[in-house]
């Protein structure tokens, strides 16, 4: 097979579990973490610095990547691994989470149900069909359908791709949640449609679970992906509007999907959010924060109060040590706290590049000591390790 999920370890206590997902262009041990290379790079850092720092698995964005540079010409290029340099596995969203949250004036904060509604509106009508939306580059109408969310999956060649859906936002009723989950389960039939007449083997598809936040309608989502023949099963929609929420949500969810799929968990990436979900059974995570922290200044490190540092305060002016003792990365080997604050309070990208790499690298050190402390039995004292 070209495309395999084999589940090696169960807990004892909880649903947490031990993987190996296999793709056409390798395999990774879960549970791991996805890093977001948005527009085909992941900010500040090389798929040769990626794989120093100890990645395994990318992921791209459809919505970004066909505004521009186009998937025709990614396609022309010989595909998103030819294109970046990067010769591991590679995930791609469908472009509705974006279409849908910049539609209703933020990208993540709405979703989460933080209501920030300053960005101006893109999205023009929803209908059955598909998305009607503006460019946030020009201001350009673009339709997107199943079909041709698939299709521009399919011209990106990402080993892993992902169903087209609505990603309602967390201040709409449970009426249109309804509504809106009832239409991303047509729209992702069409999705599996789609890509089963043009299926070459090359690519394996993820049903997406909405819902909301709402127990019934979770179910309802979790018995279609579960009648459906997707490969793999992603936990969307709105979580929530607090960390306890989105793990109530997630943990109802985590009880219904189908047990044998990979499952993955849709924009989360804290340290005490990973801990906590990988309990639920999570097996793959992905977020934009390590990198987004890194470009303001914040390093992440193990066991530090609220997970981080802020490398741009003045108390590391003069400080020789390495961002943090216990890390091997380039960054912390090679580089004090004074000398990265100094490159931030002068602007030079360098000190960017340099905390990415250590965000990267941190994460994945993450990632290794929760698989093995799962295969241990050790996770909670793991987590004490890394959580103040």
């Amino acid at each position: 097979m070209t495309f395999k999920f084999e589940i090696t370890h169960k807990a004892s206590q909880t649903r947490a579990r031990l993987g190996t997902l296999t793709t056409p262009h390798g395999a990774i041990d879960t549970p791991n973490f996805i890093f977001c290379g948005t527009k085909a790079a992941v900010k500040a850092l090389s798929p040769a610095q990626m794989r120093a720092a100890g990645s395994d698995i990318i992921l791209s964005n459809t919505y970004h990547l066909m505004l521009s540079p186009g998937a025709d010409l990614i396609a022309e290029m010989g595909g998103l691994h030819k294109f970046m340099g990067w010769d591991g596995p590679m995930f791609t969203d469908s472009g509705g989470f974006q279409i849908f949250s910049l539609g209703h004036g933020a990208v993540a904060d709405e979703i989460k149900g933080r209501g920030q509604m300053h960005r101006p509106k893109t999205i023009l009508k929803i209908t059955e069909a598909g998305a009607e939306f503006r460019s946030y580059i020009d201001g350009k109408k673009f339709f997107l359908s199943p079909e041709g969310s698939v299709d521009i999956q399919r011209k990106l060649g990402a080993d892993l791709i992902v169903q087209f859906d609505e990603c309602t936002p967390f201040h709409v009723d449970k009426e249109y949640t309804a509504r809106s989950m009832e239409m991303s389960m047509r729209w992702g039939d069409r999705s599996l449609a789609e890509h089963a007449r043009h299926n070459d083997g090359t690519q394996a598809m993820y049903g997406i679970v909405q819902g909301g936040v709402y127990e019934d309608l979770r179910k309802t989502s979790c018995d279609w992906t579960r009648d459906r023949p997707f490969f793999a099963t992603a936990v969307g929609g709105s979580l929530g509007a607090t960390k306890e929420q989105m793990y109530d949500v997630v943990a109802m969810t985590m009880a219904m999907v189908h047990p044998e799929r990979p499952v993955h968990l849709l924009g989360i990436g804290s340290f005490i959010d990973i801990f906590t979900n990988v309990r639920q059974g999570i097996d793959t995570f992905d977020c934009v924060s390590p990198t987004r922290m890194a470009r303001h200044g914040w390093a992440m490190v193990k066991g530090a109060e609220k997970e981080r540092m802020n490398i741009r305060n003045a108390t590391y002016r003069n400080d020789q040590d390495p961002i943090d003792e216990t890390c091997g990365c380039h960054a912390c080997k090679s580089h004090s706290r004074g000398y990265i604050h100094h490159l931030f309070k002068v602007s030079e990208l360098l000190g960017m590049q340099l905390l990415s790499i250590h965000n990267v690298f941190t994460m994945n050190r993450l990632m290794r000591d929760v698989r093995s402390s799962i295969a241990n039995d050790t996770l909670d004292a793991m987590q004490k390790e890394w959580v103040a």
